[in-house]
């Protein structure tokens, strides 16, 4: 297996030299040739366009800052698509928006070749380790076919759904850790103006419900399967807790704009006459306001998937 590889920044460098490690035949392309340097010294070949990387390799692979690059280097006059063959693949390792995956995945069908969505998350750190997710959006056999070359660059492969299904586990998963931030940069700031050592409060609240449990899994619980009721710990007790702590954040004199929006999502759903359900069960006002059905998850496949994840993790 020949594999085509565009975009050797810091993302993509540590990507491509674990292929290399894992035996794969390298042809690679950057703006900058400086950056393929140490890769051609392992044995990689180098290519003078997108165009001539698609037209010599089996597959190829993107790692591109934003989405203009991204359209640029597939559909640009010596792109990706002007060399790529029939039935070819071409993943997008990079974090894009919907609507241009979709379009290109569209372009590339008119041509009868195929774009997938592949964005990672774990950072440079993860790049270069190998410890890295990659959640895909696109024909399902296509990343049954290279699953080999994904796997040689990450430990978390996943086949998400039709295109733009990987783009959007990314968004979400992107924009979910800058929110929980913000939160956390407040509550932290209140608990340390409050007298609290710094130190001391990290290693107090990380062995806390919320800071056992892994940030995504919690949403197995309750809010995947629409179970709020009996409740192991009821909603007016979450609203008293929190409303103490936006008092705090007031007697310290610290903003809390994250958490008093929290507060208001609360008190709103004590006045639907919800304080004797579950703590979670505020999360129903973002499903309405969405216009989506009340979730409601089988149990069963919550289970499967942590059992599944733990086995790999045996």
């Amino acid at each position: 297996m020949q594999v085509g590889f565009i975009g050797l920044g810091q993302m993509g460098g540590g990507m491509v030299a674990n292929l290399k490690k894992a035996g794969h035949a390298l042809v690679i392309h950057d703006l900058k040739r400086a950056a393929a340097e140490r890769h051609l010294a392992a044995g990689a070949t180098w290519a003078d366009s997108p165009r001539a990387v698609a037209a010599t390799a089996d597959v190829v692979f993107l790692s591109l800052p934003a989405p203009p690059d991204v359209t640029a280097v597939a559909m640009g006059p010596d792109g990706v698509l002007s060399g790529i063959g029939k039935d070819q693949a071409c993943f997008d390792l990079s974090t894009n928006s919907v609507a241009t995956v979709r379009a290109l995945h569209a372009a590339f069908l008119e041509k009868g070749a195929h774009f997938l969505d592949a964005p990672v998350s774990g950072g440079p750190a993860g790049a270069a380790s190998g410890k890295l997710a990659i959640w895909v959006g696109g024909e399902r056999r296509l990343f049954d076919a290279h699953k080999a070359e994904l796997d040689s660059m990450s430990d978390q492969a996943s086949y998400i759904g039709a295109i733009g299904a990987g783009t959007i586990a990314k968004l979400t998963h992107n924009c979910a850790g800058a929110a929980i931030n913000c939160v956390l940069a407040e509550v932290f700031t209140m608990g340390i103006k409050a007298g609290v050592d710094p130190v001391s409060l990290w290693a107090a609240v990380r062995q806390g419900a919320s800071g056992r449990a892994r940030v995504f899994d919690r949403l197995g619980n309750h809010f995947l399967t629409g179970q709020y009721d009996p409740p192991p710990f009821a909603l007016r007790l979450l609203h008293k807790d929190v409303s103490l702590a936006t008092q705090l954040g007031r007697e310290v004199d610290v903003p809390m704009r994250m958490t008093n929006l929290a507060l208001q999502e609360l008190t709103e759903a004590m006045n639907r006459g919800w304080g004797a359900r579950g703590s979670s069960s505020f999360m129903l006002l973002q499903q309405e306001r969405a216009g989506i059905p009340p979730l409601a998850v089988d149990p069963a496949d919550i289970r499967a998937v942590l059992d599944s994840e733990a086995g790999s993790n045996k």
